[in-house]
C-alpha cells in the first residue's frame, strides 16, 4: 500500500498552488486592458472599431475603407492582395486586423511578435459575434456588446415586421457586365448576402445552391423564374444607370420583369458586412414589402 503523503508535504504543495494563483493574478494586473495601436485592413472591422468607440487606437486602416468619414485621416496599408508589410511594421501596431487568408502578412508579424486578429467572413450572425470579440481584444467590450445588442435587437424587430407576409421568389445580383446580361453574379443559398436578403423577408432563388456566389447565365435566370429582382450597386450612380438596368427587359417571360419588380439598391453597406448593415437589410424589406412600413 503506498504511503499517504505527509502534512508537511501537503502544506507545501498547497503553498505552491497559492503561489502560482498570486503570479497568475499579478500577470493579468500587469497586462494592457486593450491594444492600443490597432491597424485594420478590413472595411467591415474599420467600420466596427469606429462604431464601438474605439476609432481613436487606429493608427492605419486598408486601401478600401472608406466609412466612417474619420476613416480619411488615416495612413493606407494596403488590403487583401496588396499589403504593405514594411510600413505596418514601421507604424509598430500592438494589434493588426487581417483577413484569415493573408498567410504572408500572419507569418511577418509572428516573427516581429506583432499580435494579429483574424477575420473570417461568413454570414449574418457572425457580425455580432466579431464586434464582441473585436471589442474584447482593443478593451471596450461593454461598448462593443451594446453595439451588438443593439444591431441583433433592430434584426429581430424586421424580421418581425415581416413575418407573416408572403416571401417573394428574389434573385440578389451584385454584379455583371456593364450595359449587358453577361457575367451575372447572384447571391447563392449561404453567406452573408443570403441572410440578409432572408432576413429582409425574401425567399432567394437560389437557395439550393450551397455557394455564397453563382454565376448565371440568363438560361438560368429565365428557368429560376424570380419574381423580385434587385441588384446591388456600389458606385454613386451615372448617366448610364437606366439604360443598364434596362437590359433586364430583354427577359421578357421573366415574372420579375413583367410586374416591374426589378431594383436597384446603391451602398457600400449591402457588401461590407459591419454595424451598417441594418440599414441594409431595412432597405431590402421596404423594397419587398413596402406594405410593412407604411
Amino acid at each position: 500500500m503506498a504511503a499517504l503523503p505527509s502534512r508537511s508535504l501537503i502544506r507545501r504543495a498547497a503553498l505552491l498552488v497559492l503561489l502560482v494563483v498570486a503570479q497568475i493574478g499579478v500577470a493579468a494586473q500587469m497586462a494592457p486592458m486593450g491594444a492600443t495601436r490597432v491597424i485594420s485592413l478590413i472595411p467591415a472591422t474599420t467600420e466596427m472599431l469606429f462604431a464601438m468607440g474605439a476609432g481613436d487606437k487606429l493608427v492605419a486602416a486598408g486601401s478600401y475603407d472608406r466609412y466612417p468619414p474619420e476613416v480619411e485621416r488615416l495612413p493606407r496599408v494596403g488590403a487583401l492582395l496588396d499589403p504593405n508589410i514594411e510600413r505596418i511594421l514601421t507604424l509598430k501596431p500592438d494589434l493588426v486586423v487581417l483577413y484569415g487568408t493573408q498567410t504572408e502578412l500572419k507569418n511577418r508579424l509572428d516573427r516581429a511578435n506583432i499580435p494579429y486578429y483574424t477575420y473570417v467572413h461568413k454570414g449574418l450572425p457572425d457580425i455580432s459575434e466579431t464586434i464582441r470579440s473585436l471589442g474584447r481584444r482593443v478593451g471596450v467590450a461593454h461598448p462593443a456588446d451594446a453595439l451588438a445588442s443593439s444591431i441583433e435587437a433592430r434584426l429581430l424587430k424586421i424580421r418581425s415586421d415581416v413575418a407573416i407576409l408572403p416571401r417573394p421568389k428574389t434573385l440578389l445580383v451584385f454584379g455583371r457586365e456593364r450595359g449587358s446580361l453577361r457575367n451575372i453574379d447572384a447571391s447563392g443559398g449561404v453567406g452573408f448576402l443570403h441572410d440578409m436578403l432572408e432576413a429582409a423577408g425574401g425567399a432567394d432563388a437560389l437557395s439550393d445552391v450551397k455557394r455564397q456566389s453563382v454565376m448565371m447565365t440568363t438560361e438560368m435566370v429565365l428557368a429560376r423564374a424570380p419574381e423580385v429582382i434587385l441588384e446591388l450597386r456600389y458606385a454613386p450612380p451615372d448617366a448610364g444607370d437606366a439604360e443598364d438596368m434596362r437590359q433586364w427587359n430583354t427577359l421578357a417571360a421573366v415574372p420579375a420583369v413583367k410586374n416591374k419588380r426589378i431594383y436597384q439598391l446603391r451602398g457600400e453597406e449591402y457588401v461590407v458586412p459591419g454595424p451598417r448593415v441594418v440599414m441594409a437589410v431595412e432597405q431590402m424589406a421596404r423594397t419587398l414589402h413596402p406594405e410593412a412600413f407604411r
